[in-house]
């Protein structure tokens, strides 16, 4: 089932986090957040991805975190986001990451589809008995075990993304570059790549984007004060590179219209001010005018989804339609030269395929403006 052809690089990480549980080592809980996510381990016992199952999802039947159970029990009026298909978590994750490699944002964590299995994931009673009934009588009856299928416990189907180093909460980095401002160049580099989270995080409208769920490198040269041994010392400019995680309540089946507006907690930056610079423009303007470009974006989202046992092309067609107005605001905004905070202030749009009784060569597509609005426009 973990076959990458396109993607060998990928692929290999995968079997390395196989093989690791194979010996034992298994993937690690992480406590943070309200789903169970877990490190993935290669056979040294280094990370190397994060895996988020399906069935531990927030709204999932496996979840290990307390609170949403908690959440789902007491207050089930509150219970999950009604602009969101539920339990399709670790496709907004891959999805994220497809449109980002689309749009050659790059600032995505590659992540995909992936199966895994491990005595870490919680199971349940049922599957775990199974498991050890299996083991027993593959050592007890040898020839009855070795027809079984599979011994272990069943793989989890879930979002895989690789693990990044040297990073840290963006929360952590904006206020030290608040006490401490940056050189001006490196100031334009987070800039270019504060452009690219906002290009993302609008097309794919993600739900859930505070400033601790993307992250900052930053890389500053060591002082050369003490270098004693050379005349010349080279001056190295300091890196700065974002990473976009987190995406699992992204492509909403309808603009937020109940009682949270889920606002981009970016568009509260400084940086969100400045109108989007020409390399943006250059970057990302040829492909979301280009309508071809547009409905390859959508097919490969749509072969990517299919994938889920609970697939509905319905919710699906509404999702595209969302992600499709979102594209539109887009265009429109780096065409006008706005900035990031004048484009969250753009109103709801959803495009959604005309019906026609007439066979054309071309789709048609209609176009309408949200009028229902969240209770809370700011929470």
């Amino acid at each position: 089932r973990n076959d990458f052809p396109e993607d060998p690089e990928f692929a290999e990480v995968v079997r390395r986090a196989e093989l690791a549980s194979e010996r034992g080592i298994f993937p690690e809980r992480i406590s943070q957040g309200s789903s169970g996510s877990y490190f993935v381990k290669d056979p040294q016992g280094k990370i190397i991805g994060v895996f988020k199952p399906k069935n531990e999802e927030p709204y999932g039947h496996l979840n290990p975190k307390w609170t949403k159970w908690l959440q789902k029990l007491c207050c089930p009026c509150c219970f999950g986001r009604d602009c969101l298909v539920l339990n399709q978590g670790y496709l907004s994750e891959a999805g994220a990451s497809l449109v980002d490699q689309k749009l050659e944002l790059n600032i995505v964590p590659r992540t995909k589809v992936v199966y895994l299995a491990s005595e870490t994931f919680n199971y349940s009673a049922i599957d775990r008995v199974k498991s050890r009934g299996k083991r027993l009588a593959l050592e007890k009856v040898p020839k009855v075990g070795q027809r079984f299928n599979r011994i272990g416990l069943p793989p989890k189907v879930g979002s895989f993304q690789l693990f990044v180093e040297g990073y840290k909460d963006a929360d952590y980095w904006l206020r030290r570059f608040e006490a401490e401002p940056l050189p001006e160049n490196t100031n334009r580099q987070l800039l270019l790549q504060f452009e690219r989270l906002v290009v993302l995080d609008y097309i794919i409208r993600n739900t859930d984007r505070g400033n601790d769920n993307w992250l900052i490198k930053y890389d500053c040269p060591l002082d050369s004060a003490g270098v004693r041994d050379s005349d010349w010392v080279v001056v190295k400019e300091p890196i700065i590179k974002l990473a976009a995680i987190d995406n699992g309540l992204a492509f909403p089946l309808k603009h937020p219209d109940s009682w949270r507006a889920y606002p981009f907690y970016w568009a509260w930056l400084p940086q969100a001010k400045i109108p989007f610079s020409q390399e943006i423009k250059d970057l990302i303007l040829p492909k979301i005018s280009d309508p071809n470009f547009v409905k390859d974006l959508e097919e490969d989202l749509y072969e990517l989804f299919k994938k889920d046992p609970g697939f509905d092309r319905g919710q699906f067609h509404k999702q595209i339609a969302v992600m499709r107005g979102q594209i539109l605001n887009l265009t429109q905004a780096l065409k006008d030269g706005k900035s990031p905070l004048h484009l969250v202030q753009m109103p709801p749009v959803i495009v959604e395929t005309a019906r026609s009784h007439q066979r054309t060569a071309s789709e048609s597509y209609t176009q309408s403006f949200q009028s229902r609005k969240p209770f809370f426009s700011w929470w």
